[in-house]
């Protein structure tokens, strides 16, 4: 087996700055009591300016006064962590989350889906660099040695155990990933790498600092299983952003609304679903504001479902300031993507048919678009239903012109021929619409050919109903 790391380094950082328009500005993540802040992380530019995780945060504005905070959320960045987790699962179907600020997968067996190893890593580093994470990538057969080569280099990748173990050995103690305190004391006691460590009697090595080191090095140079917590996907969608300041119309909500529909549509690439409805939470001070929207079919074409919602989010009266995003999806369907030729003839910027009714539907309403079908009434007026999913019944009728009028007009003109007819129509009577015609297919002195009618047994008072093409 190989397995590869990723490593996240800043991983809280990450998932506040990509919700962000700009993360250009100083930034930082604050944590501690109310009397004691301090920076738990900071962006590029407010480390140019001279601060540090571990600052004051008195200390941080003397020096910058015009720093960005926001409150570190430990909780927020265990949920993003999964969704890293979730995203590796597309890649993988061993993916492991157990160890923090980073996730492991065994990527050997995708390698003849997805292809060699450098063609993955340079897939998972687009992909990771377009959702917004900085990351750290290291290859190795064993879990734990993938983990450990991963904090020090971004790019090492040993594909033997052999070659593992000659770079496991000059690592330094302090950065082997090592239970607890063990790498500080260890170092304290001038053991400076793992090969020092491997030469110490094991004995003694339990007798001091327990069989957690022992099973910790075993495992990490493979001479022992490993047993990881795999990751499995949850049954439904639910993600949500805060916005860090109040918004009262609907277009500084579009960034972050891009942001949730891509990693909805990520997520149902994992399970290899589509969603047919979702909901859209606007939160408000104490109060929140639902957005539905539901489609016709399954689908999970991110630039699809982002001007879906942008459509239904324009026709919301935002009542106040908004606070955070939410999106939920609950119900997602098997998707079954659209049958198309292997020569498509569509101009480039045509749509396809799913997503013009999609659209038409979230700028006109639900009720603007809707399909047709056949009723059992005779009358041309009234054979025609908007389908409502019950079966359809197509009486065997003479052929019907493609264009009917909305209403019958008088047909005047020399040179009418009759090419077909009489069809008689009488239904009606039931319904205080009584209708007896004669219906005929006539040809004007042009060579068009209309669709009308005259009283029962004349031929004369022509009334057009409609043309044929």
């Amino acid at each position: 087996m190989l397995w590869a790391c990723i490593l996240l380094p800043q991983l809280a950082l990450d998932a506040v700055l990509r919700r962000l328009p700009d993360p250009a500005p100083p930034l930082a993540l604050v944590t501690g009591p109310a009397h004691l802040r301090s920076l738990h992380a900071i962006n590029e530019a407010a480390a140019q300016a001279g601060l540090s995780p571990g600052m004051r945060l008195s200390a941080a504005h003397a020096l910058l006064a015009d720093v960005a905070t926001v409150e570190y959320d430990a909780q927020a960045e265990a949920r993003w962590h999964r969704f890293i987790a979730a995203w590796a699962y597309r890649h993988s179907s061993l993916v492991s989350a157990q160890w923090p600020g980073c996730v492991v997968l065994e990527v050997r067996a995708s390698f003849r889906l997805l292809g060699p190893w450098p063609r993955l890593e340079a897939r998972l580093r687009e992909e990771l660099t377009a959702l917004g994470f900085s990351h750290r990538i290291a290859l190795a057969p064993t879990p734990r040695a993938a983990r450990v080569l991963a904090g020090l280099r971004d790019g090492l990748a040993v594909t033997s155990a052999d070659a593992m173990q000659e770079l496991l050995a000059k690592v330094p103690i302090r950065r082997a990933a090592l239970p607890d305190d063990a790498g500080e004391r260890l170092h304290r006691m001038g053991v400076r790498d793992l090969r020092a460590l491997r030469a110490l009697p094991r004995d003694s090595l339990r007798r001091r600092f327990g069989v957690e080191l022992l099973a910790h090095v075993d495992r990490l140079y493979g001479e022992a299983d490993d047993p990881l917590a795999y990751y499995a996907p949850p049954d439904h969608f639910d993600s949500r952003i805060e916005l860090g300041y109040e918004v009262e119309q609907y277009p500084p909500l579009l960034f972050p609304l891009r942001r949730l529909i891509g990693d909805l549509c990520m997520y149902l690439s994992i399970r290899d679903d589509g969603v047919q409805r979702f909901q859209l939470r606007l939160e408000h001070e104490g109060a929140h504001t639902d957005v539905e929207i539901g489609l016709l079919a399954a689908e999970r074409e991110p630039a699809m479902l982002f001007e879906l919602t942008r459509n239904r989010l324009e026709r919301v009266a935002i009542p106040k300031p908004v606070v955070a995003m939410r999106l939920l999806a609950r119900e997602l369907p098997a998707f079954v993507p659209a049958a198309r030729d292997l020569f498509d003839a569509r101009a480039q910027q045509a749509l396809p048919w799913p997503q013009l009714r999609e659209r038409l539907r979230a700028r006109l309403g639900d009720d603007a678009v809707y399909g047709v079908a056949t009723a059992g009434d005779p009358r041309p007026e009234h054979a025609w239903r908007r389908d409502d999913g019950r079966p359809m019944i197509a009486p065997a009728l003479p052929p019907r012109p493609g264009w009917l009028l909305p209403k019958p007009l008088p047909l005047r003109g020399h040179g009418l021929r009759i090419v077909s007819g009489p069809e008689r129509l009488e239904s009606g009577w039931w319904d205080g619409e009584d209708a007896r015609r004669d219906y005929y297919v006539l040809e004007t002195a042009q060579g068009q050919r209309g669709w009308a009618f005259a009283p029962v047994g004349e031929r004369d008072g022509w009334m057009l109903h409609g043309w044929f093409a």
